[in-house]
């Protein structure tokens, strides 16, 4: 009796402090990119609202973010070639370094340990230390007698590697780290197709496929048989079609996967292509409201989200994976740029760019949830993204 009442007043005790250190955890926490300002804000989805505002970080109107593996803290890729670590919990920045002239994003390795960014200007990748920003690694996208490339599409894959496309030279290149930080092991695959302008990779971290700008199709490579190379699939997906003028072209790794199929927005056309994995076959051209730019499973993947570029960057559309038909398309408000679903999926939150402010929608019914203030929100990443491959 006298032990039990002593572990229940330990526990009071232990909530009491808690309670009066204002202590949390951040598995329901995320950041909001506010592109026009430089500035981040820090959210809470279980109750839908803002906690904090933290400034300072340049320019961000291309920023894309990534989570330390206990999800305290954001490294923050903004455009201007600065990369910033955030504490999530205290709201403010732990370290920020300048580490190139024009960046576009970022990867965070499996084990947590690495952070590698991709450059435009100079061209390559960059490896830092994730606790304290200390350069570890560069390696410049060179090509054809010192040429230097653009990197997009960089994405982390299981044992310690990275993967990533050469814009300008049309190839995609394997790091990895685990044996050497200062000179990690390249493998180089070239002539993967004309100007790859995003990479993705499926969540189990095997196929890794890069959007052709330049051409019709899609590079992939499978990671689990790297020595066979790159292929080419989708080749003549818009074959026969005129091209349409490309307002924003997808990127941020904006493709999703549902069930034994993969949705990617058709660059140049107003569709969504459904791709069965089993053969990588074109499966189904889906009409789309415009042209997309994201294209968002739903974490039960039972349903995508769709938004457009210009002229039709205030809609929605929903489209069920199972019947492979559109369920719904609405007005979300003008500038509807990223999506990002709640870990279980309840609810969606859409940045509003032009109206300054976040929409909050309920997944099941489509009804509008909540409103919040931002200031020219894009990016929206929550610390779910800490645990998953590829994000």
């Amino acid at each position: 009796m006298i032990k039990m009442f002593l572990r229940v007043s330990l526990f009071s005790l232990l909530v009491t402090l808690v309670q009066a250190e204002g202590l949390r955890g951040t598995g329901d926490m995320g950041i909001v990119i506010e592109r026009a300002t430089g500035s981040v804000l820090i959210i809470e989805h279980s109750s839908n609202t803002q906690l904090a505002r933290v400034e300072g970080l340049g320019d961000l109107s291309h920023a894309s973010a990534v989570f330390s593996r206990d999800a305290r803290y954001a490294y923050i890729f903004g455009r201007d070639g600065g990369l910033t670590k955030i504490d999530l919990l205290t709201a403010k920045i732990v370290k920020r370094v300048m580490q190139s002239g024009n960046s576009i994003g970022g990867a965070i390795s499996q084990d947590g340990q690495i952070v590698a960014v991709s450059n435009y200007k100079p061209g390559g990748v960059k490896l830092f230390a994730a606790s304290d920003l200390a350069q570890l690694a560069d390696i410049p996208a060179t090509y054809e007698q010192n040429k230097q490339s653009k990197v997009i599409g960089l994405v982390d894959a299981p044992g310690q590697q990275f993967v990533f496309s050469l814009f300008d030279a049309g190839e995609i290149w394997l790091l990895d780290a685990k044996q050497s930080l200062s000179k990690p092991h390249i493998q180089k695959f070239s002539n993967i197709g004309k100007q790859p302008y995003d990479g993705l990779i499926t969540p189990d971290g095997r196929y890794y496929l890069a959007g052709l700008f330049g051409e019709d199709g899609l590079a992939l490579l499978d990671l689990w048989q790297a020595e066979k190379g790159a292929q080419h699939i989708l080749p003549n997906y818009g074959k026969g079609q005129q091209k349409l003028p490309v307002y924003k072209m997808p990127h941020l790794e904006g493709w999703a996967e549902a069930g034994n199929y993969l949705f990617v927005p058709a660059v140049g056309q107003h569709a969504v292509l459904v791709i069965d994995k089993s053969n990588w076959q074109l499966v189904k051209t889906i009409p789309a409201h415009g042209q997309p730019i994201f294209v968002m499973s739903q974490p039960d993947q039972r349903r995508v989200w769709v938004n457009f570029a210009l002229p039709n960057n205030d809609s929605l559309q929903i489209i069920d994976t199972f019947t492979l038909e559109t369920l719904k398309t609405f007005k979300s408000g003008k500038g509807t740029l990223h999506m990002e679903f709640t870990p279980r999926g309840e609810n969606v939150w859409v940045s509003v760019r032009d109206e300054d402010k976040l929409n909050i929608y309920d997944t099941a019914t489509f009804e509008l949830r909540a409103s919040l203030p931002a200031h020219k929100p894009s990016g929206i990443f929550f610390t779910s993204r800490a645990h998953w491959t590829g994000l």
